[in-house]
């Protein structure tokens, strides 16, 4: 199918001087009223829970999983994770561990972390992730194809992708956007993705060396606000790599909150990917050290 075209019914990005400026109204505005305990057990519930490690094993992530099906009973006061998220061959590993609750199961899938393999090979690894059990699937857009205005291309990958699962599989394509570099390249590559069938939009894999920031997340949100303005059809945004601190999480929730409305502020349209995040997120609730993961 041809997406390049419509890009052309939307405005153009921001400036960078435009979206630095937003970035630090929302700053000041998460230092004004979202550094407090309700925001950040919301942004804990939106974690998507993270463990993409080359020594990731069956034993490691079996631990992992027990520990995070335990939070339920552990801190019944606090409401956990929206999800774990493994590599496809652990799907059926997290599966077992989380049996009998509520934990989704997320799977990056799809060539992740480069999206540098055959079209096949990346529909075929998704296909066997939903099979195990993935609910969720966390796919990287073609960044190379992107950079050399092969929009079509990219987008077509997408589409080819999203065929692969049922429509209550969650799909979020990652950007990239520390690949992208500009406001141009981010907008385009979001738009693109939400065209192509993407339930979400993700900042980063968290394995290049710019992650998430909140200016991408900016450009981002903006994207979705005049898609759902043209479509009525609502795609979350997840913000994922580098988000570490409660004060990062409340930033994020910020610009989510301002930009989209709070409408947007549940786990169904707001994730935040993390691993440390979460148990320094803990600690912010807690008022003392936790080191639970």
């Amino acid at each position: 199918m041809e997406y390049a075209n419509h890009l052309n019914e939307y405005a153009p990005a921001w400036s960078q001087a435009q979206v630095d400026e937003t970035v630090a109204r929302m700053k000041q505005l998460a230092a004004e009223r979202n550094h407090n305990t309700e925001v950040y057990k919301f942004c804990y519930s939106a974690i998507d829970l993270t463990t993409l490690s080359c020594n990731d094993s069956v034993t490691s992530v079996t631990e992992f999983a027990r520990k995070a099906a335990a939070f339920y009973e552990k801190f019944p006061h606090i409401p956990n994770v929206a999800s774990i998220c493994v590599y496809p061959a652990f799907v059926d590993v997290v599966g077992v561990a989380v049996d009998g609750t509520p934990m989704r199961i997320t799977s990056v899938a799809g060539g992740f972390p480069a999206s540098q393999t055959f079209l096949e090979v990346k529909a075929l690894e998704v296909a066997m992730a939903v099979e195990n059990g993935a609910d969720e699937i966390d796919i990287v857009l073609n960044v190379g194809r992107m950079l050399t205005g092969e929009y079509d291309e990219a987008a077509n990958e997408v589409e080819v992708i999203r065929a692969e699962m049922d429509s209550d599989i969650v799909l979020k394509v990652i950007i990239e956007s520390g690949a992208l570099k500009t406001p141009e390249l981010i907008r385009k590559a979001s738009l693109l993705s939400m065209f192509a069938g993407a339930d979400f939009v993700k900042t980063s894999t968290g394995k290049i060396d710019v992650a998430a920031t909140p200016e991408a997340a900016v450009v981002m949100c903006q994207a979705i606000k005049d898609y759902y303005g043209k479509t009525g059809r609502k795609v979350g945004f997840k913000a994922a790599g580098g988000v570490r601190t409660p004060e990062e999480a409340a930033l994020y929730y910020t610009i989510v909150e301002e930009i989209l409305g709070k409408e947007w502020l549940t786990t169904d349209l707001f994730r935040i990917g993390a691993s440390s995040a979460a148990n320094n997120l803990l600690t912010a609730i807690e008022g003392f050290p936790v080191k639970y993961y």
